[in-house]
C-alpha cells in the first residue's frame, strides 16, 4: 500500500479555545493531522525542529514572540514549512507585514472547517490563500503613483496571473506548455522584481498594483501536485 501521508500541521495560538477548535475540526479529515500545538512563538520554532510539520497555523497577536516575527524566523530556518496565518485582525499593516515575513496565506478566524482544510491543502503545495477581507486591506493600501511591476516580462505576467488563480508550478507548466523548472525560474524572477518573499505576497502585490486583469484572477480547480 502506498497511501499518501497526511499533511502535518502545528497550531500556534495563545487561546486554548481556538486550538481546541482547530483540533476538533481536523479530526474529520484523513489527509490532515494536527501533530502539535502551542501558545508560544518560541516554542513553535522548537516544535518545528522536533515534529517537522508541513504547515503551521499561525496566530499573530500573542504575548512574547509576535506571530509576524515567528513567521519570519520559521521561514528562514525551515523554508519548506508553509505558514498560514489565522487571525482575528484585519489591520492593513499587519496583513502586509505577515505576507512580507513569508506567510503563504492569511485567513480570518471563524472560517469554516472545510475552508480551513482547503487552505491547509493549498498551503502545503505553496499556493497562496487570502481571505477576501485581507486582500481588500492590501488593495486599500495601493499607491496610485506606484510603478511596481513595469519591468515584468509578458511571460512573467502570464505566470503571475496563473499564480493568482492558485495553480501549482506543475499546473502552470501544463497550461503554458513549459517545463516545471522553467516555471520555477519565472516565479523566482517575478518574486525578485516585485520584492516579494513568497508567492502569496506576489499575488497580493499584483492585485494591489493592478498588474493582472480581474478576469485573469478567477480561481480555478487545481488538482495537480508539484
Amino acid at each position: 500500500m502506498s497511501e499518501k501521508e497526511p499533511i502535518r500541521v502545528i497550531a500556534v495560538d495563545d487561546h486554548e479555545v481556538v486550538r481546541g477548535g482547530i483540533r476538533y475540526a481536523l479530526l474529520a479529515y484523513d489527509d490532515v493531522e494536527l501533530v502539535a500545538e502551542t501558545d508560544d512563538g518560541e516554542q513553535a520554532i522548537r516544535l518545528c525542529q522536533q515534529v517537522q510539520p508541513d504547515v503551521v497555523l499561525m496566530d499573530l497577536m500573542m504575548p512574547g514572540m509576535h506571530g509576524v516575527e515567528t513567521t519570519r524566523v520559521l521561514r528562514e530556518q525551515y523554508p519548506n514549512v508553509q505558514i498560514l496565518v489565522l487571525s482575528s485582525f484585519l489591520d492593513m499593516d499587519l496583513v502586509r507585514r505577515a505576507m512580507q515575513a513569508g506567510a503563504t496565506g492569511y485567513l480570518l478566524k471563524g472560517v469554516s472547517n472545510e475552508e480551513l482544510v482547503e487552505a491547509i491543502r493549498a498551503a502545503k503545495d505553496g499556493r497562496p490563500v487570502m481571505a477576501k477581507e485581507a486582500m481588500a486591506a492590501l488593495v486599500q493600501a495601493a499607491s496610485p503613483s506606484s510603478r511596481l511591476g513595469d519591468d515584468l516580462s509578458e511571460r512573467e505576467r502570464e505566470v503571475l496571473a496563473l499564480l493568482a488563480q492558485g495553480l501549482s508550478n506543475k499546473a502552470i507548466a501544463e497550461r503554458l506548455f513549459l517545463s516545471v523548472a522553467t516555471v520555477k525560474y519565472h516565479v523566482r524572477l517575478l518574486l525578485s522584481k516585485l520584492g516579494a518573499r513568497s508567492r502569496a505576497e506576489a499575488v497580493a502585490l499584483a492585485w494591489q498594483h493592478n498588474l493582472i486583469e480581474k478576469g485573469e484572477t478567477e480561481p480555478v480547480p487545481d488538482h495537480s501536485g508539484g
